[in-house]
């Protein structure tokens, strides 16, 4: 996969019909129970993917929308509090829900070892055939930006498996996690690392070699600041449309070097976001990921009209 060029679609339709557009582009059918993986954002914020937007994708794949809790506190680490938030974020008037860390954890297998031993993800990910990467392309404030590989690796890891990455492996507890998270290259690592354990354990789910992950970014709403923010900054730059790869590592890099080509006028100020991916050293997570195997930052872009 590394030593080619990777597929991405990309609209600028940013509705419900583009969502589903863009999805089928890929060119791939779900098979058996559909996971819809998307952060539910926390409470107060206001960027993250609305339900009017994904409601027509999740019916089409007849997808249960996934989530796991947090390791910072907030409204989405209490299980309760994050019930009470999916509801009020409306995601329960259209679709099921299942935080799939709720009732327990499993340990599934990372290629690279460098930080990891594991990766702990939600035990109900298991109840799944087929997964959707339903991402917010946004900044992060410590992985400079958060997009598919940070929703498949710390968005599918437990509180523990985030606290482990975190952590870059030295604790599976929180808060104590927060003391261990430097060097900043470890914990970008460990992400890859995750993100690409949980690719992995859906391709070994595969029967026949059929597609069993796909990942879709929607660049909207592109605050400095994660939906796991309560009070994030306001989005500066201006919506932009949706991506989507088989290849997780090419669509970020797609997703990136679109906002590096942004003219900066009067619509869009593109540095604050950019400035904290380069303090953040967010772009290494894309030679990493590439380096280990789990994609490629070489792609070409084919427009949807």
């Amino acid at each position: 996969m590394c030593n080619a060029q990777s597929k991405v679609y990309l609209t600028k339709d940013i509705t419900p019909d583009g969502l589903v557009k863009v999805y089928e582009a890929l060119g791939v059918k779900p098979v058996g129970k559909v996971a819809v993986k998307i952060s539910t954002g926390e409470m107060g914020g206001n960027n993250y993917l609305k339900p009017a937007l994904i409601e027509k994708l999740v019916k089409k794949v007849d997808g249960i929308i996934v989530e796991c809790c947090t390791a910072y506190g907030g409204s989405r680490q209490d299980k309760a509090k994050h019930w009470e938030t999916i509801k009020a974020h409306g995601f329960l008037d259209i679709a099921k829900v299942d935080i799939m860390d709720e009732f327990g954890e499993i340990k599934i297998p990372v290629k690279d070892t460098k930080w990891l031993k594991y990766d702990i993800v939600g035990e109900h990910v298991k109840n799944y055939d087929f997964m959707i990467n339903l991402a917010h392309y946004k900044g992060h404030q410590m992985g400079g930006f958060g997009g598919v590989l940070k929703n498949a690796s710390i968005g599918v890891a437990s509180t523990a498996g985030k606290a482990y990455i975190h952590s870059h492996g030295v604790t599976e507890k929180t808060p104590e996690c927060w003391q261990y998270t430097q060097p900043q290259d470890a914990f970008i690592e460990s992400m890859a690392a995750a993100a690409q354990a949980v690719h992995d354990y859906f391709v070994a789910k595969s029967t026949n070699g059929e597609t069993r992950i796909i990942y879709i970014a929607v660049m909207n709403n592109m605050s400095i600041d994660c939906d796991c923010d309560s009070h994030p900054a306001e989005p500066l730059i201006a919506d932009y449309g949706i991506l989507a790869s088989l290849d997780p590592v090419a669509l970020d890099q797609a997703c990136y070097d679109i906002v590096t080509k942004i003219h900066n006028d009067e619509h869009n100020n593109t540095k604050p976001l950019l400035d904290r991916i380069a303090k953040q050293h967010g772009t290494h997570i894309l030679e990493w990921g590439e380096k280990i195997g789990l994609g490629s930052t070489k792609y070409v872009i084919t427009e949807l009209k």
